[in-house]
């Protein structure tokens, strides 16, 4: 599993990026600030194409904060030895037995299923 989602064309599947100077403007806080959410997985960035430097998924910020239950559960998914781009990858693939992508999911308060789905990955 791990391998197919380190193989994932994240450009193909996030639809919109945005670099760490707008995530900082969305989020009120300082670039630097966005470097530390992503270092302690309040955030995940991720060079979405070759050359393109990293950024973040715009879906992972929602009205000025990371999305609710993002934080667990990209630190879940880390303690279960994912990388950003791997989690990334993950939350927007669709996942049959949710249903719909673990993004959506918590962009729409319904995370506890993807929180659950993670940590059966993780373990």
């Amino acid at each position: 599993m791990t391998d197919r989602l380190a193989d994932a064309d994240l450009a193909a599947l996030v639809p919109d990026w945005i670099d760490w100077a707008e995530a900082a403007r969305q989020l009120g806080v300082s670039v630097g600030k966005v470097r530390t959410m992503i270092r302690d997985h309040q955030l995940a960035a991720a060079v979405p194409t070759p050359g393109a430097g990293q950024q973040i998924p715009a879906d992972l910020i929602q009205d000025g904060l990371p999305v609710k239950g993002l934080p667990g559960l990209l630190t879940m998914l880390h303690d279960g030895r994912y990388d950003d781009r791997e989690c990334i990858a993950w939350l927007y693939t669709e996942q049959p037995d949710l249903p719909g992508r673990p993004i959506d999911a918590l962009r729409e308060n319904r995370g506890s299923e993807a929180k659950r789905r993670a940590q059966a990955m993780a373990l």
